[in-house]
């Protein structure tokens, strides 16, 4: 029996737009309204099985040599999943490509 009254939902169709295409013509919208900046000259990672976690944080030790210790006051954290690490890294790693290329090579 046919269902002739058009109150049948059509049958799906198969996505005919590639995953990478529907990527490339998505809009994206930085929204900084409630963005703040904070400055960090040290930065840490911690890592378990499921994150990674970046602390930030300043160290405003002048005198480390009379002192012995340095101290670090953090004033950030951010967690993100191994994937968005990874991510992280990829995008990290080709800036600086460019700013070294650019401006010269940084060695640690």
């Amino acid at each position: 029996m046919t269902d002739t009254d058009g109150d049948a939902a059509p049958e799906p169709t198969p996505l005919d737009v590639s995953i990478a295409e529907q990527v490339v013509n998505t809009k994206l919208t930085w929204d900084d309204s409630k963005m703040v900046t904070t400055y960090a000259n040290v930065v840490n990672v911690l890592v378990t099985r499921e994150e990674l976690t970046l602390l930030f944080g300043i160290n405003q030790t002048w005198n480390a040599t009379q002192t012995k210790e340095l101290v670090v006051q953090l004033s950030n954290r951010i967690v993100l999943t191994p994937y968005a690490a990874k991510r992280l890294l990829t995008l990290l790693s080709a800036r600086m490509h460019d700013y070294e290329t650019r401006i010269g090579p940084i060695t640690l």
